[in-house]
């Protein structure tokens, strides 16, 4: 039986053993369900599995007669006496949980389930034939007895666990105690009622030295808060993450996952995801940072600079400085601390405003920023250095973009230096000298464009000439086409001349989903970047706007 499906025959057969069963404890029906408690509690697993990678409503709407069953089931005392088969009815009942109800009939359903859960738990398998006679002399039914008895169970636990807290000498709830009620909580993670005792338990700091909470009860609560069953308050997330690695781990990961397979070229949508996420917020303690960075680390060096994973950490780092800069009264680390690069000038320098610069102290600021990289590059020559420098750049990368709209218009004297910035950012391990080549590339290129500026005639077959001769001679390395389409993108942008044309461009620099990613995000990084209250370049974003909005 273990390896059939269920279906809803298998239903039928048990319900129909159930209403025989019916809610009595006579000896005859006892010992019918001792002998088929085993093959029970195996199907009832089998429910439980099906039941939980489905949605609410397809699990009712595949086996209509399952709550029938499962609600027998719960009101007989000889079934939910055995603890294992308890457990099992109160999952299968959380799976049937609808955490958004859309109609009267889900809410109906909904509290229900609620009030199954919360007599199977309050009860305990204690249940026995009066109680409905005793429930009825305190003036209330059971459904709202089982309700209350929950809540009472719960706001008695939270009181102990303040009091264990507050003075070490009680010893009310023993460390197995607190494990056996984080244990008990897991199949009813979801309810409502009990996200109270979840925070006390998160944020409880007895005398122990070990971890008291059960690992399972952590897992368990980290996957509710990641798929959005269960709503707790920052601190206990926070809690939750600094008390159990493999949890802030997963959260991590699965933000990285949900934005590598976000389709939106909006930053902005990325942004709220990540801010949704409540990592940039929980980043602020350095522990969280360096996990969430390491993370990043290795992501970048997995997928070889992937333009999509430079782009995600970019913009953590964004909304982490963000979540940084708010007024807080904890104190903290300087900003700098956190990025763990021992050139603090490199790391303050990256991390200054361009907003209220000129365009001089700009470029001044961009050679600042150049001369103390190729120190790093030119006289460390470690690989782990020159990465680590790469990494913070790839951090902080503002100013990057920056450098190439201002090699447009910078003297010779001053475009080396760009050149260099942007050729390291896009070619840092400088294989076989393949960086020297990558900037006499970015630099012929660099003159066409300012020729094409100063050229009265504008074709967009003139631009995408640039590309074909590249393409043709199959001379340039794919760090250098990278570059090169930002060097296009920041042209066509910043020379309103070529706006009417700007749009074939962009379809003749795009045909192929890499180049067209790489544009995207070139795009989407200068909207992010502009749209500041008090910068004057609408004209730009709204160009980049549309232009963003044309790629497919």
């Amino acid at each position: 039986m273990a390896n059939k499906p269920v279906s809803e025959l298998n239903i039928e057969t048990w319900l129909n053993k159930a209403v025989g069963w019916g809610h009595t404890t006579s000896l005859e029906s006892q010992q019918d369900i001792c002998i088929h408690l085993p093959k029970l509690q195996e199907f009832l697993l089998q429910v439980y599995e099906t039941l939980k990678h489905m949605g609410s409503n397809t699990g009712i709407e595949k086996f209509p007669t399952i709550g029938q069953l499962l609600g027998r089931l719960c009101w007989n005392p000889a079934v939910i006496g055995h603890e294992d088969t308890r457990k099992v009815l109160i999952c299968c009942l959380c799976c049937m949980y609808s955490n958004e109800p859309q109609n009267a009939i889900e809410k109906q359903a909904n509290n229900w389930i609620k009030n199954l859960v919360c007599h199977l738990f309050s009860s305990s398998g204690q249940g026995r034939d009066g109680d409905a006679e005793i429930i009825a002399q305190l003036g209330c039914t059971t459904d709202d007895y089982y309700d209350k008895l929950l809540k009472n169970i719960i706001s008695s636990l939270i009181m102990q666990l303040r009091r264990n807290q507050q003075d070490v000498n009680r010893t009310e709830l023993l460390a197995e105690q607190i494990r056996s009620v984080c244990v008990a909580c897991i199949p009813i993670l979801t309810l409502p009622e009990v996200a109270p005792l979840l925070e006390a338990l998160l944020l409880y700091h007895g005398p122990e030295s070990n971890e008291i909470l059960d690992e399972h009860f952590l897992e368990a609560v980290n996957e509710a808060i990641q798929r959005k069953k269960v709503v707790l308050s920052e601190s206990a997330v926070l809690s939750l993450w600094l008390r159990h690695l493999p949890s802030l781990e997963k959260a991590v990961l699965d933000l990285f996952q949900t934005l590598i397979a976000l389709k939106s070229k909006s930053l902005n949508e990325m942004e709220q995801i990540i801010k949704d996420s409540f990592l940039p917020q929980a980043a602020c303690h350095p522990a969280i940072f360096r996990v969430a960075n390491d993370i990043f680390r290795n992501a970048l060096l997995q997928s070889d600079g992937n333009i999509k994973v430079t782009t995600i950490i970019r913009l953590f780092t964004h909304c982490f400085i963000q979540e940084y800069s708010k007024d807080n009264l904890q104190p903290r680390l300087p900003l700098r601390a956190y990025c763990l690069h021992e050139n603090t000038a490199l790391v303050l320098a990256l991390l200054r405003k361009v907003e209220g610069l000129t365009s001089n102290a700009c470029i001044q600021h961009l050679r600042s920023i150049v001369k103390m990289l190729r120190s790093v590059d030119n006289i460390e020559r470690s690989h782990e250095s020159v990465f680590e420098s790469w990494f913070l750049l790839i951090h902080l990368g503002g100013w990057v973009d920056i450098a190439a709209e201002q090699l447009l218009t910078s003297d010779p004297e001053i475009s080396d230096d760009l050149v260099w910035l942007l050729a390291f950012y896009y070619n840092p391990c400088n294989e076989n000298q393949s960086r020297s080549r990558t900037m006499v590339e970015a630099k012929a290129v660099k003159e066409c464009l300012v020729l094409l500026r100063r050229n009265s005639t504008i074709c967009a077959m003139s631009l995408h000439k640039i590309f074909e001769d590249g393409y043709k001679a199959k001379k340039w390395h794919p760090c250098t086409l990278q570059l090169i389409r930002h060097l296009c993108v920041a042209f066509l942008l910043s020379s309103p001349e070529w706006h009417g044309v700007a749009k074939d461009c962009i379809s003749r620099m795009t045909q192929t989903q890499e180049a067209a990613n790489e544009v995207s995000d070139v795009l989407a990084r200068t909207l992010c970047r502009l749209d500041i209250p008090g910068m004057e370049s609408q004209k730009i974003i709204t160009i980049a706007h549309k232009l963003l909005q044309d790629i497919i």
